[in-house]
């Protein structure tokens, strides 16, 4: 049977003058994109322009809510009350669905960012709330999830679309949660490991943490962080590597857990 998966990354986080990322060369290697929403990074006019690109590319769509924390990228660890935080992510649902239909394209999934991500992996409540928010507004919508974590256990209990999502430029602890940003090594940088990492887990069906754990998962997408300086050589080498094991990639179907 064939081997397929779907690489992602996430981009459209400049933001008015000042540029983040090279969006447009990773548009040339991934299948989904997911674009901020404004609150972490972005902006209207950002989102407008990178939704375009990925409609012409024929690139998934999906938004990428996270905390209204601009000044420190979304990374910061927020406490807010569960019925305000399913507004805020409706909110940004709702702005990524209007830029992608005047672009000519659909929003189809949806993928938490940074701090507010983190925190859903580890809080099954958070999770839910999320998705049962974005679900109120888009019922037939793919929720990215992190494989393993409490964003999976979530997404199994509401029965919705789901896709599993694997790190190709981040450790992992034996949870399956991420290593904190703080930690040594918790970003892979080097494009090469990158892509035998992503080679070995997809061959595997799991994730191996730092200590060399196996935790068995489906993966149907890779994620691949736009704003580091190596983004581009890591998509490149992951996409190569994996090709050369005889993975196809092509965008993932939302399949119910």
């Amino acid at each position: 049977m064939t081997r397929t998966v779907d690489l992602n990354a996430d981009m459209g986080e400049s933001f008015g003058a000042w540029t983040l990322g090279d969006d447009a060369a990773l548009l040339d290697i991934v299948t989904s994109a997911n674009i901020a929403c404004g609150f972490h990074a972005g902006d209207w006019d950002v989102m407008a322009a990178t939704m375009q690109r990925a409609t012409a590319k024929g690139t998934g769509i999906g938004a990428h809510p996270g905390f209204a924390d601009l000044h420190g990228f979304g990374r910061q660890r927020m406490q807010v009350p569960f019925p305000s935080l399913a507004n805020m992510v409706r909110y940004q649902l709702g702005a990524a669905q209007g830029m992608a239909r005047a672009a000519g394209g659909e929003v189809r999934h949806l993928k938490l960012h940074g701090a507010l991500a983190n925190m859903a992996s580890e809080n099954i409540e958070m999770a839910r709330c999320c998705y049962e928010a974005a679900l109120s507004v888009a019922p037939d919508i793919i929720i990215m999830v992190l494989a393993g974590t409490a964003q999976q256990k979530a997404v199994e209990d509401l029965g919705c679309a789901a896709a599993c999502e694997i790190f190709a430029d981040r450790a992992y602890n034996d949870d399956a949660t991420l290593v904190d940003r703080s930690q040594p090594g918790a970003v892979i940088h080097d494009p090469a490991r990158a892509g035998q990492r992503m080679v070995e887990m997809v061959r595997e069906g799991a994730i191996i943490t730092e200590s060399g754990k196996r935790i068995e998962t489906r993966i149907d997408t890779i994620c691949l962080h736009g704003d580091t300086p190596t983004a581009v050589s890591i998509a490149a080498a992951v996409c190569q590597a994996l090709q050369e094991d005889g993975v196809e990639l092509r965008q993932f179907d939302g399949a119910v857990l």
